[in-house]
């Protein structure tokens, strides 16, 4: 009889380090990650895919979310507005075809956001962005639109305090791409800049993944600025930044979050050296050193910029799930306007618009080949 009661023993204790981490068992739902995957952006799309993995992976081991295992599918949108539109259409397919979808962590671009949201904003899901900053997509009224970073009006409020309290800088030269990013980042700019007494003395619109800028380069030195700023991605800045320097122009530069990704130092041909870049999200150097061991066991690869905002995304996006109890949109929605989430990115809390209350704004500097944090 004691042997029987110590066999039971054990075997209760060993089916109690079984449970230990829950295993989902209601079934599967799904998460869209819709980036680029392909293509010039394609590094910045993989980082965003790559933290909503990792959260995806730490969220399932505990059991999944009231259940259900999170299902991560990557849905490559090129960076193209159409492409992300036709996305949209295979998520709603989805959805049509009796899948169980939670939600979209996307698009990387405003554009593309805002071109696919004509088609999300009527679908019974939740969508996160994990950058998308244009201002005014949080003005339209979506009930199911969230975003994890800060937008432009705020992005552009830090930046020139930066470059005219840091760099004492007040004459500005303003270049953009010609997305709605960069001409909206330029409009904040220009807002923003006036308020702390700075003076624009040359806006210049250049295409989106332009590669010369001798013309702009000329017509920079004509207006002799104190500073730079750039608002546009990681494939026009550093090919700004290697025409300015190796043309004699060292006037700092403030290239927008756009361009926080290693390619901005890889590509400049030895310039970089000394430009600062905004972000939206701390270094993955932050989250430490678990929590990037983590992230390379899933991705076989290191965390890169954005892999702390996709991560960030999936995480608050699990939290809203978990406040409300059920996987209703419109419950999920409203229950994620009232939670108070501390992860990675510090602290997430949403308004009435879907916009983070509160929002950081971090300013990088490159040294010895590595985006270094400045400020806050």
């Amino acid at each position: 009889m004691r042997n029987l009661v110590l066999i039971l023993l054990m075997f209760s204790l060993l089916l109690a380090g079984c449970n230990a981490n829950p295993q989902p068992t209601r079934g599967e739902v799904t998460v869209f990650v819709a980036v680029p995957l392909s293509g010039f952006q394609a590094n910045g799309g993989q980082t965003v895919l790559g933290g909503v993995r990792l959260a995806a992976e730490e969220i399932n081991r505990q059991g999944g979310l009231l259940g259900y295992k999170v299902v991560v599918i990557g849905l490559d949108d090129e960076s193209d507005s159409d492409v992300a539109l036709a996305g949209a259409e295979k998520v709603k397919e989805a959805l049509a075809s009796g899948q169980k979808v939670l939600g979209v962590v996307g698009h990387l671009n405003s554009g593309q956001t805002l071109a696919a949201m004509e088609v999300y904003k009527d679908l019974p899901l939740i969508i996160i962005t994990p950058t998308s900053s244009e201002t005014s997509i949080t003005q339209k009224g979506y009930r199911n639109f969230f975003r994890a970073n800060a937008n432009d009006t705020v992005q552009a409020a830090v930046d020139a305090g930066f470059l005219v309290n840091n760099l004492k800088a007040k004459r500005i030269a303003i270049v953009h791409n010609d997305t709605p990013y960069g001409i909206g980042l330029r409009n904040e700019m220009q807002k923003a800049l006036a308020s702390v007494g700075a003076e624009v003395v040359l806006a210049l619109q250049v295409k989106e993944g332009q590669a010369r800028y001798l013309d702009e380069v000329a017509q920079i030195k004509a207006a002799n600025p104190d500073a730079i700023f750039y608002a546009g991605y990681e494939i026009e800045a550093p090919y700004l930044r290697a025409d300015l320097v190796e043309n004699g122009v060292t006037t700092p530069l403030l290239a927008s979050d756009g361009a926080f990704l290693a390619a901005t130092i890889d590509e400049a041909n030895g310039t970089a050296e000394g430009m600062y870049v905004s972000a939206f999200a701390p270094s993955p150097q932050v989250a430490g050193q678990p929590w990037i061991q983590a992230y390379q066991a899933v991705e076989s690869r290191n965390p890169d910029t954005y892999s702390v905002n996709g991560y960030s995304a999936m995480a608050v996006l699990a939290e809203g799930v978990k406040k409300a109890n059920s996987l209703d949109v419109t419950k999920i929605s409203d229950a994620m306007r009232q939670i108070d989430f501390r992860g990675v990115m510090g602290e997430l809390q949403f308004d009435v618009n879907g916009d983070v209350k509160n929002p950081k704004v971090f300013i990088f500097q490159v040294r010895d080949s590595q985006f270094v944090q400045v400020a806050p």
